[in-house]
């Protein structure tokens, strides 16, 4: 009944195709993009807490909620653990993994970072002197890789270069936070930085060094940015737990506690900022697909799709979906009494005590990465607390459910 189903979709939609179109080779790509599968799922531990890809995207790093980080490479359809990464005392928080030096810098709730580096086949760690007293919570290279910056649980971002004089990583505080700072995110300019915190605040600070940045390119904020100067400040209704730049650098968008995602346009002051409510869970972590689409990802097991029609962002859909056969296929009125009268029968239950989700993952979501680069990102993935590493091809999704189209 199923292969019934795929063909029957596969056949209609071949008779449209061939309908409009009247190129071959359109019509084949149509038809593979309808039956290539819209995701790939992994299950590489109990519990993943971050993930980050390099370079060429054959090999990923996860933390398994512990202080190691595990290193696996892509062998065809199949992970294969090559390396676990031991140096920390404590909970790893985020991993982030420079693709184009191929450098990895982890950050701990020991209050520590390290920058790890690739020398005779294997990775050698470097201490990073970040000047905390409390957890560090999130990592993130800047986009010429010439410097990262730690958030903390210390009210401050460490913001860290390394010096050739001292042969070490050293760091530099950006201050002016109220309590913890949960995420982080650069600019495309490489020198102004947006953080979110749990003082219900987004801000946007100059992380500009001369001694690493030759020079400070025109932003609306000004030419004239001393570093750790706070340039904006917008109000959220809970904890940020996630931020995020467009590819253009001109929206910041924003995800807090109280189940809502904030868009700001900065490309003029003062911002325009919309706000869009959730139905469900908080958001917990953010990526822009392109200028006008981006997806949310959190507590809802279910990555959110979000764009933009005339400058006015709106929700469109959940990512991980089922096709109108597999819904009208699966658990029907009928169904879901069947399966309690048999829960009655055999275990005396008053309810159906099945808690598998519909969704692939089966716990929070706690990480999304961009598997492409460019214009458009066409492949993302999603690591959540159920051990799952779940790749979403974007394509595939658009071909399959009409709704899901990146603009």
């Amino acid at each position: 009944f199923f292969c019934f189903l795929v063909a029957d979709t596969i056949f209609s939609s071949f008779e449209a195709v061939v309908s409009t179109q009247s190129t071959g080779t359109t019509t084949l790509f149509i038809i593979l993009l309808l039956t290539m599968s819209t995701s790939e799922i992994d299950h590489l531990a109990n519990c993943i807490t971050t993930h980050a890809w390099n370079g060429d995207r054959s090999k990923v790093a996860i933390s398994p909620n512990s202080n190691e980080v595990m290193i696996y490479t892509k062998k065809g359809n199949t992970f294969e653990l090559e390396q676990i990464l031991q140096e920390h005392d404590q909970v790893i928080t985020s991993i982030d993994w420079a693709p184009k030096t191929n450098r990895i810098v982890t950050a701990s709730q020991d209050r520590n970072a390290f920058v790890w580096n690739y020398e005779k086949n294997e990775w050698k760690p470097t201490l990073v002197i970040l000047r905390i007293n409390r957890a560090a919570t999130y990592v993130k290279w800047s986009p010429l890789e010439n410097k990262f910056a730690v958030a903390s649980g210390a009210k401050c971002v460490s913001v860290c270069y390394f010096e050739e004089d001292s042969n070490w990583w050293i760091s530099k505080h950006i201050k002016k936070h109220k309590s913890t700072v949960l995420k982080v995110d650069w600019h495309p300019n490489n020198c102004l930085l947006v953080t979110g915190s749990s003082d219900f605040k987004c801000r946007v600070f100059s992380a500009h060094i001369k001694v690493v940045d030759k020079e400070l390119p025109r932003t609306v904020f000004g030419d004239k940015l001393v570093f750790g100067e706070p340039l904006l400040e917008m109000n959220a209704s809970g904890w940020v737990h996630g931020v995020k730049w467009s590819p253009s650098g001109n929206l910041i968008a924003f995800a807090s506690h109280d189940s809502s995602l904030c868009i700001a346009n900065v490309s003029n002051l003062p911002p325009t900022i919309q706000k869009v409510n959730l139905r469900g869970l908080p958001i917990r972590d953010l990526l822009f697909l392109s200028e006008n689409s981006l997806v949310g990802v959190g507590e809802d097991c279910n990555p959110l799709l979000f764009q933009s029609e005339g400058g006015n962002w709106a929700f469109v859909s959940e990512i991980d979906k089922k096709s109108e056969q597999a819904a009208a296929s699966g658990d029907s009125a009928a169904g879901n009494a069947r399966k309690l009268f048999a829960s009655k029968v055999t275990l005396g239950a008053e309810s159906v005590t099945d808690t598998k989700l519909e969704t692939q993952h089966q716990n929070c979501i706690t990480s999304i990465r961009a598997l492409t680069a460019g214009a458009v990102v066409s492949d993302f993935s999603t690591v959540g607390l159920d051990g799952n590493l779940i790749v979403w091809h974007t394509k595939a999704l658009e071909a399959k459910f009409k709704e899901l189209k990146i603009k």
